[in-house]
């Protein structure tokens, strides 16, 4: 999927319907992204293997008790991102995309986990390896987070392309020992915010086709093309999502819609994937607007 004029169009009216609609119901947007935070720090943690389900995270984020026992590690990397991502939501206004603030998220999501290397990029000596693909040395680190910065702040392409190739390219550097890819995708989120736009949810059932965008713009002279797909089909469906609870309309489950309009199952759930219609994701599951008219 390029990022055609069409749907450039479909996310310029999505935003304007978006900045109306939240005049006034700021305390719904901030209940809506709250209510996010345990999905998406289950999705993000499991595309890094984490053994937590949804239901899990949500109860260690409540600091209820596990039925099951889990890993030190990973009851702290749940916590530790959920904080990550409530500071964002805090310092959307202020946060500034720089070094500092790269190194401090880093601190905030590995700090309790493994001290020795929170909050501090490679250093000599310090090698990564991410399947077949061995990152640059160490040494080179540090310049080439200073060169994407300045690339990625000082570009006039179309901003889901610049932060395709931003997110492409620091997890082709992969400037820490651990957390990249989780630090990887709070950056696209906090690039989103800087922009007035939600925050974005790359889930685990999509990790393949997210994986495959590495490997495609490692291997294809730079391609950009799946990463930008998948910035665009999560961030329509970020955006029909907020826009629906800010309409107030009642929302249904889309199996349900599907049910009470006898509709094609399949080529409804496909529509949904394709972002086609105005149905999103809440804990995995489809959900749609009563009031949305479907043509056929």
């Amino acid at each position: 999927m390029a990022i055609t004029t069409t749907i450039k169009n479909k996310i310029k009216q999505l935003k304007e319907e978006y900045d109306s609609l939240q005049k006034g119901k700021e305390s719904l947007l901030v209940m809506i992204d709250e209510a996010e935070i345990p999905e998406s720090v289950y999705n993000s943690n499991a595309i890094e293997n984490s053994t937590l389900t949804l239901k899990d995270t949500e109860m260690i984020l409540l600091d209820m008790e596990l039925s099951s026992d889990f890993s030190l590690r990973e009851v702290f990397e749940a916590k530790n991102l959920a904080r990550v991502i409530e500071y964002l939501h805090s310092k959307r206004k202020t946060i500034q995309l720089n070094k500092e603030t790269i190194l401090l998220l880093h601190q905030m999501l590995i700090g309790n986990i493994d001290d020795s290397i929170a909050g501090r990029f490679r250093k000599q000596g310090e090698y990564v390896r991410v399947g077949t693909h061995i990152a640059p040395a160490p040494e080179h680190v540090e310049s080439m987070i200073d060169s994407i910065l300045s690339e990625y702040l000082n570009t006039d392409i179309y901003f889901l392309d610049a932060i395709a190739r931003f997110h492409l390219e620091f997890e082709t550097i992969h400037p820490f020992n651990d957390g990249n890819g989780r630090i990887g995708r709070i950056l696209i989120c906090m690039l989103l915010q800087k922009l007035n736009l939600p925050m974005i949810i790359i889930r685990d059932k999509e990790k393949q086709t997210y994986y495959k965008s590495f490997h495609e713009y490692r291997d294809n002279n730079k391609n950009t093309k799946i990463m930008e797909k998948v910035l665009v089909l999560a961030l329509i469906e970020s955006l029909h999502k907020r826009n629906t609870y800010l309409k107030g309309e009642k929302i249904i489950l889309l199996s349900e819609y599907i049910k009470n309009n006898k509709l094609s199952a399949s080529a409804i759930t496909n529509a949904a994937r394709r972002q086609s219609i105005p149905a999103f994701r809440e804990k995995g599951i489809w959900k749609i607007s009563e009031e949305f008219k479907y043509i056929k």
